[in-house]
């Protein structure tokens, strides 16, 4: 299991004391990145990203949920980000997909696709040879705290199955409502990544960690 916490969910007045956390307890650190556009919210940039670059030795594994993910992904890949995912929608096209993969895998990062909770999860099977990462949304993107939605386990098990009958080798993560209620059922359904904003940073951060270790 890797627990990858959003910091959009940080409580950045604390910056060095809940890094020190991070960095002891977590497997990745996940960034939400928000245009204002794609999805409503606007949250950070690479600067932010940079500060974590020299706090951390975490793999910083970026979502970017943005109308133009190739310039982001250039700001975000210079700043030091180690896996770059983005949103099939923002093209509906899997040519353009499959351009914007290999452009990262250029620049020396993971690349990784993420679609919403609407999005038939067949839509990408045919870029999922060439990615390290998929991201399964399970709540619209835009906003922290929202509730996990439960048919999101169903999506992840085809994804999983395709993965398995395909011997192929992405990680499968999920974003949204993770705590440790349904942490269990979510890795039962074949996810290896678990994106956790709120339930990590809410209350005594260590506590959630382990709380969230136990469901393993």
């Amino acid at each position: 299991m890797i627990i990858s916490p959003s910091v959009y969910s940080m409580h950045y007045e604390n910056f060095k004391e809940e890094i020190a956390i991070l960095n002891k307890n977590a497997d990745w650190i996940h960034f939400d990145v928000m245009d204002g556009h794609f999805v409503p919210n606007i949250t950070f940039g690479p600067m932010i990203l940079k500060a974590f670059r020299r706090s951390s030795d975490l793999l910083l594994d970026v979502h970017l949920m943005v109308d133009d993910p190739e310039y982001y992904a250039n700001s975000f890949g210079k700043a030091g980000a180690d896996a770059i995912t983005f949103h099939y929608e923002v093209f509906n096209n899997l040519d353009d997909c499959l351009k914007l993969i290999d452009k990262i895998h250029a620049m020396y990062m993971k690349a990784g696709i993420s679609i919403k909770p609407g999005t038939p999860v067949e839509t990408i099977f045919p870029l999922l040879h060439k990615v390290d990462i998929c991201l399964l949304m399970s709540v619209e993107p835009g906003f922290g705290g929202q509730s996990f939605m439960e048919e999101s386990l169903d999506r992840a098990k085809a994804i999983s199955e395709y993965k398995k009958n395909n011997d192929l080798n992405f990680i499968l993560e999920i974003d949204g409502g993770v705590n440790d209620l349904n942490a269990h059922r979510i890795l039962q359904s074949g996810v290896q990544a678990l994106v956790a904003g709120s339930f990590i940073f809410e209350g005594n951060m260590e506590n959630n960690f382990a709380r969230l270790r136990k469901c393993e």
